[in-house]
């Protein structure tokens, strides 16, 4: 069964293995697999031969704090935003209603 690798990837877990076994240069083997030497060096460096996971290792809102977050929800009763506007849709509709004379462009718009 084949290994996924990613778009950019050169090398594959078995070629990672002979790089890591291998006794020639950095640069030898390099130029015979058509990678960077620094990729040699990389690949030489680590203990096993599978991608190193990337990206955020649990994911965070990029705009609030956990506190923040949690304080926002107490605030709507631990309710979502869209249900908080369904209940004020079922309340009073009137306040969802479009005034069309403030669609009009105006000198300011």
């Amino acid at each position: 069964m084949g290994s996924v690798l990613h778009g950019s990837a050169r090398t594959t877990p078995c070629v990672r293995a002979e790089l890591q076994a291998s006794q020639e240069s950095s640069r030898a083997l390099a130029a015979r697999y058509g990678l960077n030497p620094k990729t040699v060096d990389k690949w030489r460096k680590r203990t096993t031969t599978a991608d190193a996971p990337m990206g955020p290792r649990a994911p965070k809102s990029t705009v609030l704090t956990p506190a923040e977050e949690a304080k926002h929800l107490k605030a709507l009763r631990w309710r979502t935003p869209y249900q908080v506007i369904c209940e004020a849709w079922t309340k009073d509709p009137s306040i969802f209603k479009i005034n069309p004379h403030h669609l009009i462009p105006g000198p300011h718009t």
